[in-house]
């Protein structure tokens, strides 16, 4: 299980524009679309990672919980699903219906938003404020797989809670730790 720390983008950095298609609609959605009214977390993870699957029920139950607040949630997977292939577009389709994810899981296969948005890990989070300019990246919390801390996605809460009532959030931001997103290799 390889450990990498998310880079950390710049706070107050612009989003980077997206349209990618989502595997559970099978439409295009773009991030104008997709955003929140006050704000809106944008997650990088995959099917496989077990860091991933380690917070899967924190992510169900904080964009349920966030969603009527104004807080938009959009997961994106940018692994290489030809060398991955249980992170390939149906298979994503496949794993958003299990987990019963209540946000679109979009499909990044030429990797170009993964790099837009310097993504290094799974998971990886990102929130943006209502101009879409960068608030938090980092954690969920302190929990891994193995570490007997228990998951409460305290850090990414914090943020959101902050960003809903107007404050700046003056915590340490700690790199989210994950598996690497998996590079499509130059031919």
């Amino acid at each position: 299980m390889a450990m990498t720390p998310s880079n950390m983008l710049l706070l107050g950095t612009k989003a980077p524009d997206f349209s990618l298609p989502d595997t559970i609609s099978s439409t295009v959605l773009s991030l104008n679309k997709l955003k929140g009214e006050l704000g809106t977390v944008i997650m990088f993870i995959c099917n496989h990672c077990p860091f991933v699957i380690h917070v899967n029920s924190e992510l169900v139950n904080m964009a349920n919980a966030y969603a009527e607040k104004g807080i938009g949630f959009i997961a994106i997977s940018s692994n290489d699903a030809a060398n991955y292939p249980q992170d390939s577009p149906e298979n994503m389709k496949i794993h958003a219906h299990a987990e019963s994810y209540p946000f679109p899981y979009l499909y990044d296969e030429t990797q170009e938003v993964a790099k837009a948005y310097d993504a290094a890990c799974t998971p990886d989070f990102y929130v943006f404020d209502e101009k879409l300019e960068l608030v938090y990246r980092g954690q969920l919390d302190d929990s891994r797989p193995g570490n007997s801390k228990r998951l409460t996605g305290k850090d990414l809460r914090q943020a959101l809670d902050y960003l809903i009532i107007g404050k700046k959030n003056t915590e340490t931001q700690k790199p989210s730790i994950g598996c690497n997103i998996k590079w499509k290799i130059p031919s």
